[in-house]
């Protein structure tokens, strides 16, 4: 039954609430569209047939139109449970959505089909290395967790402590549907007054190591003749693998039929590692159960109901439980089936993924494609918007459907087309993703939230799969990215180029804004750039004169405290001189005297008497105390011209001719 045909999605969205419990609605609207918002195959997922839907209770002819399904619901309207087929079939088509609501809506047991028994939660509890799965109805309390769990781990309730609720610490009291958990959950058990022994952590490195494996999982889908090669981890439930295969077959999973389970795979709650399946390897086969041989009246309820179901849109849901193939019901040949798909499902890296369209598309419609970006829609989206105005594009986003008519004129008359591809190619970043799978539709919705908004993701979420394949352009701005256009498949060549170029027209004035405003901040960066530079040398050329400053004046301290000292040594050896020099003669002594005077460079005369007997060396001396040194200062006779500082010191005055008298003067060195 095609349930948004026939009533409102917040209608639906309520009734799904209701029935189910999910109190969280961007889960609730998750879950309705993996299943294209058909309300009964959405609670059907969530409260399997063994766990959440109850026998009707109405008359032996309602209960035998089968599975709770399309035809049930009609007869569930009827006025009363012995009417007719063809009258509960009137009635249901008549009232109105409100009465589906009843139908639908657990709060009136008088008229409802479904019961819903209470939620089953599962746990996954963490301790020490160790994982635990736990599942229990949300009637339950916390502390029925940790019952279970003093039996799995060996730990007295009294001791556990059991963190990683998203409400904080809980009482053991505590009833777990006033939590409103989601189905799955995780936790951890903390033990601070039990200490670890050898033994433990020696079992929770086994059971890490069990924990880590991965299996590989071949599973034949028997109607489709077709294999799966899927890797699972170890911790993964049999129920999970199981909702996995119903993703990809379509077979929902209290209609599936296996075979391959060992026999101690008795339980679904059960991880694949304590199922006692063969690892790494496992060989499994899965069809759809067949349905109970009809008798011929049940035969012509179905067939009441059914055209009843099709006047009000429904697509067939459940033919292939009657032995319909859908195929033939929508007049679809195999061959559809047999298409290889644009994108894989699930794919892990969004470039593997482009990569695989990349090469669908040009294996299907040729080498004249525009150029698709291979990469995230980040990576897409930071080379067209966040680059340098003038590099800056538009992004155009392609959104591939195979169950669309539209989709094979679209790619090779649109998309291949040599205009189109040209114009694509020079101003805009392209990037592609298939939304045929729901799983991709689902990622790609993620994504578009992400980056764009919620906004642009209900807007994808508007179109209908023959309204696919879709062109969004992007432009972005800069606080936030604006679709500009949604082309539709329905359009020409010709239209699809002016509505290019009429978003281009809106980038281009934006663009040359961006410019605008670019080139001023970056001359005013320049400006206060080439400021800071002035500033930085003008502060290094003062730091400079400052140090060759500091420099001199240090220089000119050191030899000021040089020079000093050489004064001071100086006068230390000239007063020491004088002191040794020996008394000056009388004139009229016994000894001969000899009486010399000496001109010094400043033009003052030296004078004093000698012995006649006395060295060179008392001479010298003498010059030396009155600060004239030998080393620094020759001393000449005046005719002849002699050098007396070159004649021996021991001589005599006698010997050197400065007898009795002589004049002399003194010379500085050169």
């Amino acid at each position: 039954m095609a349930s948004d045909s026939n009533m409102d999605r917040e209608m639906i969205l309520a009734d799904f609430q209701a029935c189910t419990g999910i109190d969280n609605i961007a889960e609730a609207i998750t879950l309705l569209e993996l299943n294209n918002w058909d309300l009964v195959a959405a609670i059907n997922g969530v409260i399997p047939q063994e766990n959440g839907i109850l026998p009707s209770h109405f008359s032996s002819e309602a209960s035998q139109t089968g599975p709770f399904g399309p035809h049930s619901q009609s007869e569930a309207t009827a006025p009363a449970p012995s009417a007719p087929p063809s009258s509960a079939s009137a009635s249901s088509s008549s009232s109105p959505p409100s009465s589906s609501s009843q139908a639908f809506c657990p709060v009136q047991p008088s008229r409802h089909i479904v019961e819903r028994q209470s939620r089953m939660l599962s746990f996954r509890v963490e301790y020490r290395q160790r994982s635990t799965e736990v599942v229990l109805e949300d009637a339950s309390t916390v502390g029925d967790i940790k019952t279970i769990l003093e039996t799995e781990l060996q730990v007295p309730v009294s001791k556990m402590q059991l963190k990683g609720w998203k409400s904080g610490d809980v009482s053991d009291s505590t009833v777990l549907r006033s939590l409103h958990l989601p189905k799955n959950n995780s936790l951890y058990v903390l033990t601070p007054d039990i200490a670890p022994s050898a033994s433990t952590s020696q079992s929770s490195s086994a059971q890490q190591g069990l924990s880590n494996q991965n299996y590989l999982l071949i599973i034949s889908h028997r109607e489709a003749q077709r294999d799966y090669s899927l890797n699972f981890p170890a911790s993964k439930t049999i129920q999970e693998v199981k909702r996995n295969i119903s993703d990809l077959t379509n077979i929902p999973v209290r209609h599936q039929q296996w075979d391959g389970w060992p026999a101690s795979a008795s339980d679904d709650s059960m991880t694949l590692a304590s199922s006692g399946i063969s690892y790494p390897c496992h060989h499994l086969t899965v069809s759809r159960r067949s349905s109970p041989a009809l008798t011929v009246e049940q035969t012509d309820e179905c067939t009441d109901v059914h055209m009843v179901s099709d006047s009000e849109g429904d697509d067939f849901e459940d033919a292939p439980e009657f032995g319909v193939d859908e195929s033939e019901v929508f007049g679809m040949g195999t061959s559809s089936f047999q298409k290889t798909p644009m994108m894989p499902e699930n794919s892990e890296n969004e470039g593997d993924a482009l990569l695989h369209f990349t090469a669908e598309f040009s294996r299907r419609y040729g080498d004249c494609h525009p150029v698709f970006y291979i990469g995230s829609l980040e990576a897409a989206s930071q080379e067209a918007f966040y680059g340098k105005a003038r590099d800056r594009k538009l992004l155009a986003i392609y959104l591939h459907n195979d169950e669309s008519v539209l989709s094979n004129v679209f790619c090779s008359q649109m998309m291949c087309a040599d205009t189109i591809v040209s114009y694509l190619s020079q101003n805009f970043i392209t990037w592609a993703w298939d939304v045929t799978k729901e799983a991709n539709k689902a990622r790609l919705l993620t994504m578009c939230t992400r980056h764009f908004g919620s906004v642009v993701a209900q807007t994808i979420r508007t179109y209908k799969t023959d309204q696919f394949p879709l062109l969004l352009i992007v432009m972005g701005k800069r606080t936030s990215n604006e679709v500009l256009n949604v082309i539709q498949g329905n359009t020409t060549v010709d239209e699809l180029m002016m509505r290019l170029m009429g978003a281009m027209e809106i980038f281009t004035a934006q663009q040359q804004e961006d410019i605008k405003d670019e080139d001023e901040r970056e001359a005013r960066e320049l400006v206060k750039r080439e400021q800071d530079e002035a500033y930085r040398l003008s502060l290094e050329a003062d730091r400079k004169k400052r140090e060759a400053q500091e420099r001199e004046e240090a220089e000119q301290v050191r030899q000021e405290r040089i020079r000093k000292e050489q004064e001071e040594e100086r006068e230390a050896i000239r007063l020491s001189l004088e002191q040794a020099l020996p008394p000056e003669p009388k004139e009229e002594g016994g000894e001969p005297v000899s009486k010399l005077r000496i001109r010094t460079p400043s033009g003052e005369f030296l004078e004093r008497r000698f012995l006649g007997s006395c060295k060179l060396q008392v001479l010298f001396d003498f010059i030396a105390s009155k600060g004239y040194p030998s080393d620094e200062f020759k001393l000449l006779t005046t005719f002849p011209r002699r050098n007396i500082t070159q004649i021996d010191p021991a001589w005599s005055l006698v010997e050197a001719k400065l007898f009795p008298q002589e004049t002399l003067f003194l010379e500085a060195k050169e």
